[in-house]
């Protein structure tokens, strides 16, 4: 059922695409259309459907960018996004459109000719010279230097000017309502929830299991099957209940496929029906369930991995950490020993895991296989929508060292988490009180050890203030502080850009050695973020003591960006620092994955679909601000669609080499099918490197534009004035014409039943329906999704009705009042 429309929308949605910051602080008409339909992502949706509709604009530039609201128009132009129709009435190349504005500040340049024929036209645009056609209106702006040229000018009205001010709010009205259109199309074609889990901004907790389903592997199963079953029972109807389930098996040679549902019974069947089978030799495809896990979970999930061997498919190791860092998930490792001595691992083995745990801001825990249960409390502690890190250092020999962190009022279930063997530690609060790691449950904390993990749970009564925790270890550890708070911060790095809407656009891969660095960070708390004031963001170096403050410019919104003039040698992580001003409570913040610089640079990008059967070329560039020589080329996809491409690359210092990914989707490939590309280029000697990552879509070409048609044939709403006393229905047909037939029909809006029968009239097929509701119930909007997910509404009021019916009424009533005081005034003496 999935249409262009819906198919490429939706890919771009989970592209994880972001939308560009403008520079200065006027109004941009992308940056309030964001704002007014809530949505920071619309701007691509609509592009998507540009593109899947043959068209090369964004429809929301088209109301800042043409003359449509200039004309007079007062609503959305639906022709934008369907294919089926066209862009009419447009200004000829030879007809002028514009008249001259020496002074730039016309409101309306627009000839005569253009507003009295409705003709439909746009501004040229011209960077490096002042050429364009004769007669043709120009888009404005400092940049544009067509606007110089005769006639002069521009009718853009992307900012709010003194000149343009009604335009352009006009502009923005419509382009907000295009896109809320447009993606209410897009509820209409998946369902509520899917949109909400696609928008992200459904329940963010996330439950994924990653298992390896070897012969040994069956008491890890039964232990991973018990907490699933127990998160999905105790966390039911709480904010905390996952809004999805992900189960991603392995073994050797085999891995997948993914399993998600948002059901949670689905899941406990699916995670019952694992075995574990099989066996032999050590390794198993690790890294290549774990890669499945990071692409089909969305950003900033927790992901289990459940183990006892070592990975066989180390190749994919730098293609793993990419998707990490791109992703913001983090990762734990349940690495069990067994009995069986071909599938026991030493250090090394386990220290590729310990790595990625790191680098993800998660845990590598080693434990027996009767020790599981009592690890496997980390997977109840994490699986919370409200997971914040307060701490996260780590060690690679062992050091006598002092580690502070802040807690702060809106904190609770503050958790940390020691790993490492031969440790010794102290706990101290603000107020002096220590708490040695021999006391099991002391005045501060409850502490558990099991296998190579310390668990400190607070106690409940935790104070404020600066915190402690004093370590004396031989051996490598990693230290991290948990807690739930609303106080929290997401952020990424950007660079900016040039031309006529300048911004800053997020970066792909890690940020570029020998450069100031800037990220945009934005903080939320329960109150807003107005209830905040930051007052440090820093980069702080995981495995060493480096910090690094930035400086802080406030944008407005809870929008912080963020200058660093040298970033830390190593992996580094981002702090935030300041006070909730109601409490005047301190606290701070800590990003989970772990960043580091790069003097490569890869860049790709994608414009288009992939069709099933068919070779896609993607172009890349790689360049660096190293050294000249050969470096290493990798391409891997989370599908194993065959891959053509060059494994290597002459560069030369600062100039750019270009390269091509051919990837070709087998023919039966399901339409819809979303792809996640990973380009990396590695240095000589493999000491840098550096990735793009790409989401791709695969569309089976359509040919079925036009939505299907709902017509009302008959309504019955006599509701006496007590509405739970009564009901009202509807009665509506149903036809596709010749497209591909009706897929769905459902409630989008509205409280009632809906029934339906298909019967064929003159050769059409139409299907009849009837929806009855109560009259306390008195709106309706009925959507039709056909096989391509062209959607079509029936939209009924019985409240409209009784606003017309009373209109007509205060007409009547209005006539008989004035002729009562026409008669009045006509005899009085």
């Amino acid at each position: 059922m999935w249409s262009a429309v819906c198919v490429i929308t939706l890919g771009v949605l989970l592209s994880r695409a972001q939308a560009f910051l403008p520079v200065g602080t006027k109004g941009n008409t992308h940056v309030t259309i964001t704002k007014n339909a809530v949505m920071k992502k619309i701007n691509e949706v609509c592009k998507a459907e540009a593109v899947s509709a043959g068209r090369t604009f964004n429809p929301t530039d088209f109301y800042s960018h043409s003359n449509w609201v200039e004309l007079g128009n007062k609503k959305t132009y639906p022709n934008l996004l369907r294919r089926d129709l066209t862009i009419d009435n447009v200004a000829a190349p030879n007809m002028a459109t514009c008249r001259d504005c020496a002074s730039g500040t016309c409101p309306n340049q627009l000839t005569s000719t253009i507003l009295r024929r409705k003709k439909l036209t746009s501004g040229y645009i011209n960077l490096t010279s002042s050429n364009k056609p004769k007669g043709k209106c120009s888009h404005g702006g400092a940049t544009d230097l067509s606007s110089k040229q005769m006639p002069r000018g521009g009718i853009s009205k992307d900012e709010l000017l003194s000149h343009n001010a009604e335009l352009h709010k006009a502009a923005v009205a419509l382009a907000t309502q295009a896109s809320v259109e447009l993606l209410d199309n897009i509820v209409a074609a998946v369902g509520n929830q899917e949109y909400l889990r696609f928008m992200g901004i459904t329940r963010s907790v996330i439950l994924c299991f990653v298992i390896d389903t070897t012969g040994s592997m069956a008491d890890d199963i039964a232990e991973a099957k018990r907490v699933a079953h127990n998160i999905i029972d105790s966390k039911k109807g709480t904010p905390d209940e996952p809004s999805e389930y992900i189960l991603v098996p392995f073994n050797d040679p085999d891995f997948g496929p993914v399993i998600r549902t948002t059901d949670p019974n689905k899941m406990k069947a699916e995670i019952s029906k694992l075995g574990a089978v099989g066996g032999g030799d050590t390794p198993e495809m690790c890294m290549s369930g774990l890669q499945l896990a990071l692409t089909a979970a969305p950003t900033s999930s927790e992901i289990y991995v459940f183990t006892d061997a070592p990975a066989k498919d180390t190749h994919l190791e730098k293609t793993v950490f990419a998707l990490i860092a791109s992703t913001k998930s983090t990762v734990n490792f349940f690495k069990t020993s067994g009995t069986r001595s071909r599938r026991s691992t030493g250090s090394s083995d386990f220290e590729l895991y310990s790595n990625l745990a790191l680098a993800s801001g998660g845990q590598a825990i080693r434990v027996s296989k009767a020790e599981l249960p009592k690890a496997t409390d980390i997977i109840i502690d994490t699986s919370t929508s409200a997971l914040v890190t307060i701490l996260q250092r780590a060690r690679k020999t062992g050091s006598v060292e002092s580690f502070s962190f802040l807690l702060d009022s809106s904190l609770s279930k503050v958790t940390a988490y020691i790993t490492g063997d031969s440790l010794k530690f102290t706990l101290k609060s603000p107020s002096g009180v220590s708490q040695s790691n021999s006391v099991a449950s002391g005045s501060l904390a409850k502490i558990q050890t099991v296998g190579n993990l310390w668990r400190l749970q607070f106690n409940s009564a935790t104070e404020t203030g600066l915190w402690t925790i004093n370590m004396d270890s031989k051996a490598a550890y990693n230290i991290k502080v948990t807690g739930q708070s609303p106080i929290t911060f997401v952020y990424n790095f950007v660079e900016e850009f040039k031309g006529p809407h300048p911004g800053f656009a997020v970066i792909e891969g890690r940020p570029q050695t020998g450069l100031p660095t800037k990220l945009l960070l934005t903080a939320t708390s329960q109150k807003g973020a107005e209830a905040l004031t930051v007052k440090e963001i820093a980069l702080v170096e995981v495995s060493g003591s480096q910090v690094v403050d930035g400086k802080i410019q406030e944008m407005g919104g809870g929008d912080f960006l963020v200058s660093v003039d040298k970033i830390p040698a190593g992996e580094f992580v981002v702090m935030m620092k300041g006070e909730e001003k109601a409490s005047s409570s301190k606290f701070q913040r800590q990003s989970t994955t772990q960043m580091s610089l790069s003097k490569i640079t890869v860049k790709a990008t994608v414009d288009s679909t992939l069709v099933p059967g068919e070779s896609f070329k993607l172009p890349f560039t790689v360049k660096t601000s190293g050294k000249s020589g050969t470096y290493t080329i990798s391409a891997r996809n989370d599908k194993g669609f065959p891959l053509v491409y060059s494994t290597s690359v002459s560069l030369v210092t600062g100039v750019s080499a270009a390269g091509t990914v051919v990837v070709k989707p087998p023919a039966n490939t399901e339409s819809g099918t979303d792809i996640t590309l990973t380009i990396a280029a590695e240095a000589p000697g493999g000491f840098d490197s550096n990735y793009a990552i790409l989401h791709l879509t695969v569309l089976a070409k359509v040919t079925d534009f036009t939505p299907p048609v709902c017509e009302i044939t008959g309504v019955n709403s006599a509701c006496p004035s007590d509405c739970t006393k009564s009901n009202w229905d509807v009665a509506f047909n149903i036809t596709d014409g010749n497209g591909t037939g009706i897929e769905n029909i459902f409630i989008q809006e509205g409280k009632g039943s809906l029934t339906q029968k298909t019967v064929v009239e003159g050769g059409i097929t139409v299907v009849k329906g009837n929806f009855t509701s109560s009259c306390c119930s008195p709106n309706v909007t009925i959507s039709i999704v056909d096989k391509e997910g062209n959607v079509g509404k029936c939209t009924h009021s019985i409240e409209e009705e009784e606003e017309e019916e009373e209109g007509e009424e205060n007409k009547e009533g209005g006539l008989a009042f004035r002729l009562f005081l026409s008669l009045q005034a006509w005899i009085k003496p």
